[in-house]
């Protein structure tokens, strides 16, 4: 009886997870598609920029009259997660998704994992209704919509299944929750593969020869993206309660911070910096970046986001770690698309406190030659990054939690 029991169980599980990986493959792709035709239509007529104020405003207006209960994305379903209450309503993913390309069409300065895994979330929670599950079982299906939506917009499955597991924190997750995960990847990958969509490709041709002077150089490469990680995080939190303090009707919020952004960009023809910023990405692997470059990304994007516009941070985090190790090849005598490389992730490690999946991220885009690089530097720069990250309802664990509680304890007893 227990083994039929377990039979049918599995079978439920599969069953869910093929549902969640095709509708959340599906919107992903759609997403992208409609990202890809919002970004195409913004950089033909740059002075769709002057819309910016409008676009924010109606995504304000959206929000404040319609979508409070979902107002609060990515940290929304890492509350659920900790303390489950009701389900995500599924119109976070509409709402999201339309915010998200007002933003990228207006020229506002923002990525979009963000927004596929907020669709995710959205979708896979609604099975909680369908197949009748409980709190625990709700967890899980907030992982798996994490994971999907992930895996599905970045083309890394294995990266989907380990960051969706490593953001609510490893320790408090079932061993069904870790198997799920992985399904519902590969599930969410293949459904976008059936999609006209094309995911960028990055490569690191040349990998020096693994001695300690080129692994000692790591080291402090490693810990200056982490200290970005850290400056993208408080940037983000820091422009958010500006605009919280100086503009109480929440609408006008990023009405304001439309004005001020549209205005700054068009006269100082800074549209290098705004939308995802793939271009310079790409570009900060084979030549030099300024060294100005990404520090701009980080101000852009945390005033965009912090004026509440909507978007994820992730491809800006890859911006930031690109430009700023691409910039750190004029000083330091390892390839710059290695540096490049290392940055793209380790920044991104530092301010979603996610190492592992971060090291299997760049294992999938850059190939395993790189993998000793790419793993010390998302784990420098993960303990370099400080204990605040972009996600503020996130619960960080483990050894840098240990870390920088014991140092905030010896501060107090000197104090």
């Amino acid at each position: 009886m227990d083994f039929k029991k377990n039979i049918l169980l599995s079978f439920k599980w599969i069953l869910i997870c093929s549902l969640i990986g095709l509708f959340s493959g599906s919107a992903s792709a759609f997403f992208l598609m409609s990202l890809e035709w919002a970004t195409h239509i913004r950089n033909h007529n740059i002075w769709l920029i002057w819309f910016l104020p409008v676009g924010g405003l109606l995504i304000g207006l959206l929000y404040h009259y319609y979508g409070k209960d979902v107002v609060k994305g990515n940290n929304l379903l890492l509350e659920e997660y900790e303390n489950p209450q009701k389900t995500i309503p599924l119109k976070m993913a509409p709402f999201v998704l339309l915010g998200t390309i007002i933003t990228h069409l207006f020229g506002g300065s923002a990525g979009r994992e963000g927004t596929a895994v907020q669709m995710g979330g959205a979708i896979a929670d609604q099975f909680s209704r369908i197949f009748k599950l409980d709190a625990t079982d709700r967890k899980t299906l907030l992982i798996l919509g994490i994971s999907s939506g992930f895996a599905a917009v970045f083309g890394t499955p294995l990266a989907g299944a380990i960051f969706a597991l490593e953001v609510v924190y490893f320790c408090k997750i079932s061993l069904k929750s870790c198997i799920l995960s992985f399904i519902v990847a590969y599930f969410a990958h293949y459904t976008v593969g059936l999609w006209p969509v094309h995911h960028t490709h990055y490569s690191i041709p040349l990998i020096p020869e693994l001695n300690l002077e080129n692994l000692l150089w790591v080291i402090p490469v490693s810990a200056l993206f982490g200290l970005a990680a850290m400056l993208f995080s408080r940037s983000t939190h820091f422009w958010g309660r500006l605009f919280s303090k100086t503009i109480s009707y929440p609408p006008l919020r990023p009405y304001t911070g439309g004005i001020i952004f549209a205005v700054v960009v068009y006269y100082f023809g800074a549209t290098k910096f705004i939308g995802l910023g793939v271009h310079s990405i790409v570009e900060a692997f084979s030549i030099p970046s300024n060294n100005y470059d990404f520090l701009l990304k980080i101000l852009f994007t945390g005033f965009t986001l912090g004026a509440g516009f909507k978007g994820g941070e992730v491809t800006p985090l890859f911006f930031v770690g690109a430009t700023l190790g691409s910039a750190l090849s004029g000083y330091v005598p390892l390839p710059i698309a290695l540096l490049a490389g290392m940055g793209f992730v380790a920044v991104f490690s530092g301010a979603t406190h996610t190492p592992i999946a971060c090291t299997i991220m760049g294992i999938e885009l850059f190939g395993i030659e790189s993998a000793v690089f790419i793993a010390l530097a998302c784990f420098i720069a993960y303990i370099s990054s400080g204990s605040v990250g972009i996600y503020h309802s996130q619960t960080v664990g483990g050894v840098k939690h240990q870390l920088y509680e014991k140092f905030k304890r010896n501060k107090l007893d000197d104090f």
